[in-house]
């Protein structure tokens, strides 16, 4: 099938995916409220076959080194699935399967599965990440780009994380774990538990982003909009933390998102 647009709407929820734009959910609009930025960096995008950034672009599997390209020097961020085309599996009026086959520059055979599937009042998407042949470490996240303001109050940002991962000046985790920190982030926390990060736009709209996964990145540093980045690992985790994806064991992740008006 081909890689143009795909709309799902369910009650007065709309949501557009667009495979040929980097497997992105390019808008998610609630009673006419567009929730993600638009413009240059807009929508929600995956972060797959890695998330954040990987030091010197530099990541072992056993003995074998290999080298990504720096795209954020001196680093390698976000994954390549972004910058690709993905297909289209099928889609119904409330559901689209979309994938990609991992390709050069990313150095092993595989396919990314994504899910995205609206109900009148959450999201939910789910990534699948399979190899065709030999093992590698992965991880599988999600950086949505969510406007600060939809034209009242400024959205509040709220979740209570169980540690903050140390940041060096390289924006890369030290391997400390310390307490959580007041904002401005650029930030990893953990949440054993499973992330559960609350955005309150005031009188307007109450979103949660949930996943199992207990790693989330959270990024207010700029003026247009707020990320909420649930993933696999922390950044940097092809090396500090690798999840292996094995012929027989693919690695799966989800988030869901659920709102609500007041």
């Amino acid at each position: 099938m081909s890689d143009e647009d795909i709309t799902l709407t369910a009650g007065d929820a709309e949501v557009t995916v667009r495979p040929g734009n980097g497997g992105r959910v390019g808008g998610l609009r609630v009673g006419g409220l567009e929730l993600l930025r638009q413009g240059e960096k807009f929508g929600c995008f995956p972060m797959v076959p890695w998330c954040g950034r990987v030091r010197d672009g530099r990541f072992l599997n056993g003995a074998t080194v290999h080298e990504l390209p720096l795209n954020s020097p001196p680093h390698a961020i976000h994954g390549t699935a972004r910058d690709g085309a993905w297909r289209t599996a099928r889609t119904s009026e409330r559901e689209a399967v979309i994938t990609y086959d991992l390709v050069d520059p990313w150095p092993y055979a595989g396919r990314v599965t994504q899910v995205v599937t609206l109900t009148e009042d959450t999201l939910t998407l789910t990534m699948a990440v399979e190899t065709y042949d030999d093992s590698f470490p992965a991880q599988i996240g999600w950086h949505p780009w969510f406007n600060r303001n939809l034209g009242g109050d400024d959205v509040r940002i709220d979740f209570s994380a169980a540690w903050q991962e140390e940041r060096g000046d390289d924006h890369l985790p030290t391997g400390r774990q310390i307490d959580p920190k007041p904002g401005p982030w650029d930030d990893c926390f953990g949440m054993p538990g499973g992330v559960d990060v609350t955005l309150t736009w005031p009188g307007q709209l109450e979103l949660k982003v949930a996943s199992r996964e207990e790693w989330v990145v959270v990024y207010d540093e700029q003026e247009a909009a707020v990320c909420v980045e649930p993933q696999t690992g922390p950044p940097n985790g092809l090396t500090t933390l690798p999840r292996l994806v094995t012929p027989i064991e693919p690695l799966e992740a989800s988030t869901t998102w659920t709102w609500r008006r007041p």
